[in-house]
C-alpha cells in the first residue's frame, strides 16, 4: 500500500511539472493574452488529477481497499452493520463512485483539450472543419453516456453501497462491468477518431523518414492511453477480492499517460527552439527559398515545376524534391492569433524590400508566375506643394 501511494503522488507530481511546461510553452509562444480555451481546460484537468489522486488513496489508506465486492451471500448476511468492516465497506464503495466519476471528467477533459488544439493545427482547412466538429459532438455525447451508466447504471443511487442482499455486479462500483465495458469501448472509439484528424494531413506529407517518424510519435500518443485503458480493464476483470484497489490504482496510471500524452504537442515546439539553439538540433530542409529566412514552399509538384521554369531538367528536379510540410518544417513555431493556426519562422530577418526607383521591379514581380512571393512596395510621397 505504501508502495502504491508513493506512485501515485509521485506520477501525480510529475504530471503537475508536465502541465506547467505546457501553460510556460504556451506563454513563450503566443503570450497569456492568446490563451486559448484548452490551455485554461488543461488547469481545470489538473485540479480534476488531483482529487482523482485523493480518492484512489483514500479507497486504499481510509477504507483498506475494500467496497461491496467479493463477497458471498453467507459474509453479506453474517455482516453486522455495526462492525468497522461494514463501514469500511459501505465507506469504499461512496468513493469508488466518486474516483469513477472524476477518472472520467479528467479524461473526457483532454480529449477537448486535443480537439481544441487540432481546431487550431487545422485551421483554414476547409475540408478538416466538419471532421473537428463531429469530434466536439462525439465528445459530449460519449461523456454524457458514460457519466449516465456510471449514476444510473445501478438504481437506485444507495445500492452502490448496499451490502446485503447482494446488489449484483451493475451495483457494484469497483468492478462494475457496464462501468468498465462502457467507459473502455467509448474512451477508445474517441482516442481513434482524434487520431484520425491529424492522420491524413501526415500521410499525404512527402517528408523523410525522421521528421515523419516524429510527427507520427507526437500526435499518435493517444494510442498508448488506449493501450492503458484496456490494461485497466482487464486487469480490474481479474483482480477479484483485489478490484477496488487496481480500479484506483490503474485509473491514476492511464490518467497518467493520457496527461503527459496530451500536452506533449504543445511542449515540443519550446523543446525543439531550445534544443536547436544549443545545437542539438539537426534540421535537414529541402526545398529552395525565395530570400533567407522565409521558405518557399510549392503547394503542389506542379507548382515546383513552374518555380523551375516547367518541364526538362529543371521540372524533374522540382519534382524530385519533397514536399516540406508545414508541421514538419524544424525552424518554425507553433503561433495562435486569435481563432488560426499559423505556421511561423523563428528567424525575424525581414524580406527585401523593392523601394521607389529600383528599375529590376517589373523583373521581380513578373517572374513569379508558378509560386507565391511576398514583396514589401515602398512609396514615397512628396510633402511639397507644386509652384504655379
Amino acid at each position: 500500500m505504501d508502495g502504491f501511494n508513493t506512485e501515485a503522488f509521485t506520477l501525480l507530481g510529475v504530471a503537475i511539472v508536465v502541465i506547467g511546461l505546457r501553460t510556460t510553452a504556451r506563454w513563450v509562444m503566443v503570450g497569456p493574452k492568446r490563451f486559448q480555451a484548452d490551455d485554461y481546460l488543461m488547469l481545470v484537468a489538473c485540479v480534476v488529477y488531483g482529487l482523482e489522486t485523493g480518492a484512489a488513496y483514500m479507497v486504499g489508506a481510509w477504507f483498506m481497499g475494500l467496497a461491496n465486492n467479493a463477497m458471498t451471500d453467507e459474509e453479506r448476511k453474517n455482516l453486522s452493520p455495526d462492525s468497522e468492516e461494514y463501514r469500511l465497506r459501505v465507506g469504499g464503495s461512496k468513493v469508488q463512485v466518486a474516483g469513477w466519476s472524476l477518472y472520467t471528467l479528467l479524461l473526457w477533459l483532454l480529449k477537448t483539450c486535443m480537439a481544441i488544439f487540432y481546431s487550431r493545427l487545422t485551421a483554414g482547412l476547409v475540408n478538416m472543419r466538419v471532421r473537428i466538429h463531429v469530434a466536439y459532438v462525439l465528445i459530449a455525447i460519449t461523456y454524457i453516456a458514460t457519466v449516465c451508466s456510471i449514476l444510473f447504471g445501478c438504481h437506485p443511487m444507495e445500492k452502490n453501497w448496499q451490502i446485503h442482499p447482494n446488489p449484483g455486479n451493475y451495483c457494484q462500483p469497483a468492478v462494475s462491468k457496464i462501468d468498465i465495458y462502457v467507459t473502455v469501448v467509448l474512451n477508445v472509439a474517441t482516442d481513434l477518431y482524434l487520431i484520425s484528424i491529424p492522420a491524413p494531413m501526415l500521410v499525404k506529407a512527402r517528408l523523410k523518414w525522421r521528421e515523419k517518424l516524429e510527427l507520427l510519435i507526437l500526435f499518435s500518443g493517444g494510442l498508448f492511453v488506449m493501450m492503458a485503458g484496456i490494461l485497466r480493464c482487464v486487469l480490474i476483470l481479474t483482480a477479484g477480492a483485489n478490484g477496488a484497489q487496481q480500479a484506483g490504482s490503474w485509473a491514476c496510471r492511464e490518467t497518467f499517460v493520457a496527461v503527459v500524452i496530451g500536452n506533449i504537442p504543445m511542449i515540443y515546439p519550446l523543446v525543439r527552439r531550445f534544443t536547436r539553439r544549443a545545437g542539438l538540433y539537426i534540421s535537414s530542409r529541402g526545398g529552395s527559398q525565395s530570400y533567407p529566412g522565409y521558405p518557399a514552399y510549392p503547394l503542389s509538384d506542379a507548382d515546383a515545376d513552374a518555380d523551375t521554369g516547367g518541364g526538362g531538367s529543371g521540372g524533374g528536379y522540382a519534382r524530385r524534391k519533397k514536399f516540406r510540410h508545414p508541421l514538419s518544417i524544424p525552424d518554425t513555431q507553433w503561433n495562435t492569433t486569435s481563432d488560426e493556426q499559423m505556421i511561423l519562422p523563428t528567424s525575424r530577418q525581414q524580406p527585401p524590400t523593392c523601394t521607389a526607383g529600383d528599375g529590376d521591379w517589373d523583373s521581380r514581380s513578373q517572374s513569379s508566375q508558378g509560386g507565391i512571393k511576398v514583396v514589401h512596395e515602398t512609396i514615397i510621397h512628396s510633402t511639397e506643394k507644386s509652384q504655379l
